[in-house]
Parts: C-alpha cells; structure tokens; sequence
C-alpha cells in the first residue's frame, strides 16, 4: 500500500511541529482523506477513521476552548485513546496544555499551520491525492509538447530518446526518460514523472548518458506532468495499414484511464520531432472544437454531391 511520511509533509507542507518530544519518524500516511474531528470531540464516535489525518480548524478551536477542565479531560482523552497519525491546528492556533499532555502521553504529534483551514485542507488533499494515487512505470520518454503531455513509447532503440532530445532542442520540457512513473490521479487524469536516480537524465545509444537540465538549462525539463497523448512508434511494414485520415480515435489504457493514441511507422528520413509536436498541435485543436479530419470528410462529401448535381444537369 503506498504511503507518506509524516516527516515529508512536515517539510512539504511547511508545518510547525507542537510536540518535538513525539517520534514522527516512523509516521505514515496511508490515504489522502482528512478529517476534521468536530463530531468527535462532541462525543460521536460512529464511522470515525482515525488512520486520516486530523485537522483542527477555528470552529473545532473554540468549541474546544468552550469546555470546562473536566469536560475538556474527558473528550480529550476520548479522542486520543485511538491512534491518530497526526493532528494539524490551522490559523497559529495553539492547543491547551491539557491537549499537548494528553496527546504527548500518547505519542500523537501536534502540528500546526499559518494557512486557514479551507486552504490548507484543499492543498493536503491535492497532494496526498497525487503522492497516494495508484502507480505504475511503463518504458517509454514522457516531454511536455506544447502544454500536452506527450508519451513516447516503442521497443527499445526505435529512437524515442532521439526524438525527446530533438523536441528539447526545439524548446520543449524533458519530464522523463526510459521509465515513467504514472499515477492515477482521478478518473479523467494521469500524473507521469521520473524517478528518482533517472530525473533529468537521457541515454542516448552510443554517447551514453545526457544530463538535460545542466545542457540545456532548467527551462528544458519538467518533474510532472498529465498524460494527455500516447504515440507508439513501429517499425515501418509495408504490410501493416496504419491510419491515414484519423476519422476515428484510438485509445491506449493506463491504470483504467484512457487515452488517445497514435500509431506512427518509423522510417529513415521520418522528422519524429515534427510529427510529435504535429500530433500535440492537433489534439489541442480538438479539444478546442476543430477537428481537422472530419473537415477534410465534409469537403469530400460536399465536393461529390457536388459533382453529382453537376452530372444529374
């Protein structure tokens, strides 16, 4: 099951750590939903998931604020009997010290934030929900083309580096090369990005490996980016029909998401850097309305009535 460490939103999220004396170590996130323990601390308890994240906002503050000492041990020490991973207070709230204490014994760490809940909730759940998402690698060269993010994939020495290394000199973004981490961020969306040990490097068949960013500056490459198009490049057959029109799209699947593809034969002399960028130009145009085959489909059809009339006088 993926999981974040709650030393890395720590970092992340720039969050001020109440109770240093708790081990935060070991601390992990395993999905990205909050929860704000308002019912809670109100005594109702059914459906509670304490495995979530706790975020105290200024409406859970107050109401705490409004308890007597006794009522204050005994919701207190309600809600911390379950093992929370964490709790975050928003605003530069500060908890009591009978909370701290408690929480402390308990070893549940306190947070707390600059940030107002609503924005801080929207930014933790954002980001949980891409570092939690489902995830794959796939072999292929991910570059951002225009805004659309563009994956390359072929058997290995097709020439999908070379054609990455051409669309970075032509001012397009590096995300990875040779392994894409992709990760399914909602239904309608795919994050790829690099891995670790590969981020901004390319190899490139008898040179080796190519640092981008230090060749071409940090202009020229990017850590994420969403999947927006798939093109596989094949060996030229001669046999094999490939799409001439492009009337009908075709669809590759990614963790159950799907998404456009294109199949291009390679062949010597075949600018790979042109068609790619062609192909992003193109689906930008569709998803602004314009499509350019069904145009080319409506002149023909139009052109033979015409003849048509013509030949009927």
């Amino acid at each position: 099951m993926p999981n974040v460490g709650l030393d890395a939103i720590i970092e992340k999220m720039k969050l001020e750590n109440l109770t240093p004396e708790v081990d935060t170590s070991n601390i992990k996130i395993t999905q990205p939903d909050i929860n704000r323990p308002a019912l809670q601390m109100a005594g109702y308890f059914e459906h509670f998931d304490a495995t979530r994240l706790q975020i105290i906002g200024f409406v859970e503050y107050t109401y705490m604020e409004s308890l007597s000492v006794q009522k204050k041990r005994s919701a207190y020490k309600q809600l911390l009997s379950y093992d929370i991973p964490a709790i975050v207070f928003c605003r530069e709230l500060i908890p009591d010290d009978i909370f701290k204490e408690m929480a402390v014994e308990r070893n549940i760490p306190l947070l707390m934030t600059k940030k107002s809940t609503s924005d801080f909730m929207a930014e933790i759940i954002r980001w949980l929900n891409v570092k939690l998402a489902p995830c794959i690698v796939v072999h292929g060269v991910l570059v951002d083309v225009y805004g659309e993010g563009v994956l390359i994939t072929g058997e290995s020495g097709i020439g999908k580096s070379e054609a990455a290394l051409e669309l970075i000199k032509r001012g397009h973004r590096l995300v990875s090369d040779d392994a894409v981490e992709i990760r399914k961020v909602s239904d309608d969306t795919l994050i790829g990005s690099a891995p670790d040990v590969t981020k901004h490097f390319i190899e490139l068949r008898g040179i080796g490996i190519v640092d981008v960013k230090t060749l071409f500056g940090v202009s020229s490459v990017k850590d994420t980016q969403s999947i927006d198009l798939v093109i596989r490049l094949e060996e030229w057959s001669k046999d094999k029909e490939f799409d001439r029109l492009g009337l009908e799209e075709q669809y590759t699947e990614y963790l159950g998401n799907k998404v456009v593809c294109h199949n291009i034969p390679i062949r010597p002399g075949r600018n790979l850097a042109i068609i790619c960028e062609s192909a992003a130009v193109n689906y930008r145009q569709k998803k602004m309305g314009y499509n350019a085959a069904q145009e080319f489909y409506k002149r023909i059809q139009e052109n033979f009535a015409k003849k048509r009339e013509e030949d009927e006088e």
